[in-house]
């Protein structure tokens, strides 16, 4: 019996995206066609300035083209309004970044919780669910501790969960490992790619790091607002 075909998930066509307005105008994405599929797991890489992180938000819905297509499940993420990819994000999409972004005085449980207290859960559920994202990523003991009181690996697994806490179908990573050490690094692309391997997650990744990049099983090259490679790996 034959494979099942993949599910696009992910459709771009002349993708552009323009910052400022005449002489002063520079265009990050210069007509980019990409189809990404459920479940795979992409490394996107290239140059400082190649347009690879203007993609990604655009991806993620931070941020919107200029011109072309995107289509998220079909929908056609380009006719939304604030509120429309508010919601897709909210209910679609994780996110992971180099920062953190964790509140500094607030316990991990409460770091994870928040995204679920975004959607209106009552507390009971937000505890359940919190704490088992944190087991999940292998902080079960961690649930009260602040950011301060973990190291930068421990901060990016509650990083982590907090974006998978929602169950996304689609998770974005911008250099997740940028400031973390070789030893973590790779412990935190383990579990990436347990999240893609385990529960299908989708997962982009935007990385520097060619040790990052070999965890995907796709990469793709951004160079001057093109893609110069898409390369899949068996």
């Amino acid at each position: 019996m034959s494979a099942p075909a993949p599910t696009a998930l992910i459709e771009l066509r002349g993708l552009t995206k323009t910052f400022g307005a005449g002489d002063a105008a520079f265009q990050a994405l210069k007509g980019i066609d990409l189809t990404i599929n459920r479940g795979e797991f992409v490394a996107i890489i290239g140059p400082s300035g190649s347009g690879k992180s203007t993609l990604m938000n655009v991806l993620g819905c931070l941020d919107v083209a200029t011109t072309g297509t995107y289509a998220y499940q079909g929908i056609a993420v380009e006719s939304l309004d604030n509120d429309g990819r508010s919601l897709l994000r909210r209910y679609a999409l994780g996110f992971i970044f180099q920062g953190f972004n964790l509140l500094a005085r607030t316990s991990a449980l409460d770091n994870v919780e928040l995204p679920l207290l975004y959607r209106g859960l009552g507390r009971r559920e937000r505890r359940s669910k919190a704490l088992a994202a944190l087991t999940s990523v292998g902080l079960p003991t961690k649930l009260g501790s602040t950011p301060g009181e973990l190291s930068g690996g421990q901060q990016q697994r509650v990083a982590i969960a907090r974006a998978i806490v929602t169950e996304p179908s689609t998770l974005f990573a911008d250099e997740p490992t940028g400031n973390l050490d070789s030893v973590t690094t790779r412990e935190v692309m383990a579990l990436l790619t347990r999240l893609n391997v385990d529960r299908g997650i989708t997962v982009l990744v935007v990385t520097h790091n060619d040790e990052v990049a070999a965890c995907a099983k796709r990469t793709v090259l951004i160079k001057d607002g093109l893609i110069e490679s898409d390369v899949r790996r068996t």
